[in-house]
């Protein structure tokens, strides 16, 4: 399912739709609640924790199907301190759809 409503955010054309825009909007949501402390979430600024990558960045460091899944498991990966996160398959699809709305190539 996950894999799924990624898919659809992906292959959406520059106009998401009005379900697709209010998954990005909750991803944003739990993004700020839980991973804004470390990591820079948004379109642009640096991640406060320095084994933190930028959100913005993601796509280019891992596989977007490993950050489902590991959204899926539980994440605890990065850093020896990061916290350990656990989310519902809608919370999952919210994060990653805001994810690929925010993806930049890294230069």
């Amino acid at each position: 399912m996950t894999l799924c409503a990624f898919a659809g955010v992906a292959s959406a054309q520059t106009h998401p739709t009005g379900a697709e825009v209010a998954s990005i909007g909750r991803g944003r949501v739990l993004a700020e609640e839980n991973c804004a402390r470390c990591h820079a979430i948004g379109e642009s600024g640096e991640s406060t924790h320095p084994g933190a990558p930028a959100f913005r960045t993601l796509s280019s460091r891992y596989p977007v199907a490993d950050i489902a899944e590991a959204f899926a498991e539980g994440v605890r990966v990065g850093h020896p301190d990061m916290p350990e996160f656990q989310f519902q398959p809608r919370q999952i699809d919210d994060l990653i759809n805001y994810l690929q709305s925010i993806q930049r190539p890294q230069h």
